[in-house]
């Protein structure tokens, strides 16, 4: 058989083959910064924290499906969850999620466009009402199709400017997995709208981010080195790899779950717009990456989640995180 027309077998054309094929890297069950050590004092903190804001939610929406220091897990629905918080006057310093796409998956019940965007901009609202002045959310979302309008449209692109949010910007989250295509270019990146309540006072750690491999670290002008000491700031495109599936290839974080983002991701968004013990909220849990990465990070999550399964997914991988925890802990007192 003649292979002479697969140029994807030449050096001369794939740089994958003349540079040597790269191993594929799956994640890991969690970033090290997420398995370093809490002080005494924080831990403190953290369980004293914790202990106010559940007597709270369990007298304004009821007993949790799971609570331990840190990590609050709500089952139900997070339209009526939001509102009883809101009642309540209970205040979110972050919400960070991810909800259904409208897309046709397993968790989802199908909607028209505007009556999506509708019940988007419901619960958007109630968010906007229960975030703290200082506070911040931020919305991930997909594509989907706008009968005689448009194949892939961005859904943040239909809900920027839906609720009083002030929208700071929108960052791009760029992968390398995803579906093939014949008759369009091939997906391989997401939105994530960055909003804020306060434009002109809100939590922003840059700091708290900064990417090190700044590519001239000494460059300087006027004797002054160009670049913060600490790195540069990663910008508004984030390459993160998806949660992979498949032998050799399957993501150590991967769970059950069919729609599961990857820690590193929430972590860089927790990181930079929250500070430890402040509340993070997560209306459509999912696996609860959020609630990881916050545990991991020293803030107290709280996460709605309205399938049981899901529910159950989240706490045997949160149990599973703080055996990871405590192992790399124990590791690292050894040495």
């Amino acid at each position: 058989m003649d292979h002479s027309n697969r140029i994807i077998l030449s050096k001369k054309h794939n740089e994958h083959l003349a540079n040597g094929i790269e191993r594929h890297n799956p994640t890991n069950v969690a970033p090290a910064s997420l398995l370093q050590p809490f002080t005494d004092q924080l831990l403190q903190k953290i369980e004293e924290h914790h202990r106010i804001i559940d007597a709270q939610l369990r007298k304004s929406i009821g007993t949790p499906f799971f609570s331990e220091p840190g990590f609050i897990l709500y089952q139900g629905d997070s339209t009526g969850l939001l509102k009883k918080l809101a009642a309540n006057r209970v205040q979110i310093d972050l919400t960070l999620t991810s909800p259904p796409y409208n897309i046709g998956k397993e968790y989802e019940r199908l909607m028209p466009v505007q009556q999506y965007v509708r019940w988007c901009a419901s619960w958007m609202e109630t968010i906007y009402d229960i975030t703290t002045p200082t506070g911040a959310f931020w919305l991930n979302l997909g594509y989907f199709e706008v009968p005689g309008k448009g194949l892939c449209v961005p859904i943040p692109y239909l809900l920027w400017d839906k609720s009083r949010f002030y929208l700071l910007q929108e960052v791009v989250w760029k992968y390398g997995a995803g579906v093939a295509t014949k008759r369009r270019l091939s997906p391989r990146n997401e939105k994530w709208l960055f909003f804020v309540k306060n434009p002109h006072r809100y939590t922003f750690n840059l700091d708290d981010i900064r990417d090190p491999n700044v590519k001239y670290p000494n460059q300087k002008k006027k004797g002054k080195f160009r670049c913060n000491p600490l790195g540069k700031n990663p910008s508004d495109v984030w390459e993160f790899p998806k949660v992979t599936t498949g032998k050799n290839r399957s993501s150590k974080e991967r769970t059950d779950h069919p729609a599961q983002f990857p820690l590193g991701v929430v972590e860089r968004i927790i990181k930079a717009s929250s500070s430890q013990t402040q509340i993070v909220l997560d209306p459509f849990a999912g696996s609860c990456s959020a609630g990881i990465a916050s545990y991991g990070l020293g803030r107290i999550f709280i996460g709605f989640e309205i399938n049981q399964e899901y529910c159950e997914i989240s706490v045997r991988r949160f149990e599973r995180f703080k055996k990871e925890r405590k192992y790399a802990q124990a590791q690292r007192e050894l040495f």
